[in-house]
């Protein structure tokens, strides 16, 4: 399912318009972008949590040439599903 499609799907089950749902759904994601921007998780109870998570810096190498390279160290966003989403798909 894409953005498209899940929309569309909200859209239908709340009976309210793709125009509404569209910038509801832009505003949510925004949100949560800029809570994890700030350092935050953003819990929604029963679905999941999102957070932000550190990689430290590493060394890798080139596949070509075997060199080595250093890799620097990034925030990657992370998901812990909740017990709810969890139940729901077993």
């Amino acid at each position: 399912m894409n953005k498209a499609e899940l929309i569309a799907s909200i859209s239908e089950q709340a009976d309210i318009p793709k125009t509404i749902t569209t910038k509801a759904f832009d505003a949510l994601i925004k949100t949560i972008t800029a809570e994890l921007k700030a350092g935050h998780d953003v819990t929604l109870v029963g679905f999941g949590t999102f957070s932000v998570k550190e990689r430290a810096a590493r060394t890798g190498r080139h596949p070509r040439t075997g060199e080595e390279l250093a890799i620097a160290a990034a925030k990657l966003p992370g998901f812990k599903p909740g017990k709810a989403l969890k139940d729901a798909l077993n």
